[in-house]
């Protein structure tokens, strides 16, 4: 299949690299042509803007940072859709808007193309591993033609509706990571505090009722004194606004997800939105009176 790609991130990188050892063509497109050096050295082609990216593909993915990104790439004056020869299938795997994902499908259908919302979770441990969760929107039938592609990248893909599902879906599990960080940088600066050893403590937690994601995978990050991204809190800091946002406007009010927006709002304030969301840690960390350092080597 050939694939138009636009954007090489932490996750986007390990995903084309995915897709070219399944034998897929991919040209890809990214702001910072040095970010996709490794995936041209595997065999991608170079595209010089989104519009050359899905000219004449199978299909085109799109995963970049922000809403503004999505609009400009797909319906900006050289977006994918500006294209000759346009693609079947637009596919977006952005953490993005679902009021927007809606109005991409919208405009796609306006010329011939199924477009497709299917953000992802897993970070980048999930991309490098081909084990992401795919959530995915959109028409049945685009869908079914598109998941080799979910299959070459993903682990666990699920159809959960028309457009704007996915986006929708990826919302409760930012909710749910939101959730489950600040528990788990709160418990770990109160092992610190109470005497005991955090990675001892992690032996006991990590296969219990407490288990997640977040601490089998994030924690020892923190332990570690490692602090780079999975997953940007430039990033979650836009996701959880999107959150709040949709929240409100169901007309619910959720005191723990805006507690969440404004710690790592913080967070982000105080020069960490280039770190990984579990640097979170340090803005806690910073907030407590100081009685000597409470996690793991720094």
């Amino acid at each position: 299949v050939r694939i138009g790609w636009i954007g090489c991130g932490v996750m986007g990188t390990s995903m084309v690299g995915h897709l070219l050892e399944n034998g897929h063509t991919v040209r890809v497109f990214t702001r910072t042509r040095a970010k996709a050096a490794s995936v041209l050295e595997k065999g991608a082609d170079w595209a010089e803007n989104p519009r050359e990216a899905a000219e004449g593909t199978d299909a085109v993915v799109s995963i970049v940072g922000f809403p503004e990104d999505v609009e400009s790439v797909h319906l900006g004056h050289a977006g994918t859709l500006t294209a000759t020869r346009l693609p079947p299938i637009l596919i977006d795997m952005t953490t993005s808007d679902p009021g927007l994902a809606i109005r991409l499908h919208a405009a796609a259908s306006e010329r011939g193309v199924a477009a497709i919302d299917a953000p992802v979770s897993g970070g980048d441990v999930g991309a490098r591993n081909g084990t992401l969760s795919i959530m995915i929107g959109g028409d049945a039938a685009a869908v079914e033609i598109a998941r080799p592609l979910f299959e070459a990248c993903g682990g666990t893909i699920v159809h959960q509706g028309g457009p704007g599902a996915g986006q929708k879906t990826k919302i409760v599990n930012q909710i749910l990571v939101a959730a489950s960080m600040i528990g788990a940088c709160e418990a770990i600066l109160f092992a610190g505090r109470a005497g005991l050893d955090p990675r001892t403590v992690l032996k006991s937690v990590v296969t219990g009722a407490a288990g997640s994601w977040t601490l089998s995978n994030l924690v020892p990050r923190m332990l570690d004194g490692d602090f780079e991204p999975g997953f940007f809190i430039d990033h979650f800091v836009k996701d959880l606004g999107i959150a709040v946002r949709e929240a409100r406007g169901t007309g619910l009010e959720l005191p723990g997800l805006e507690m969440a927006e404004r710690f790592y709002f913080e967070a982000k304030a105080e020069g960490l939105g280039s770190k990984g969301t579990q640097a979170l840690l340090l803005l806690l960390e910073g907030r407590q009176p100081d009685e000597g350092q409470t996690t793991g080597e720094k």
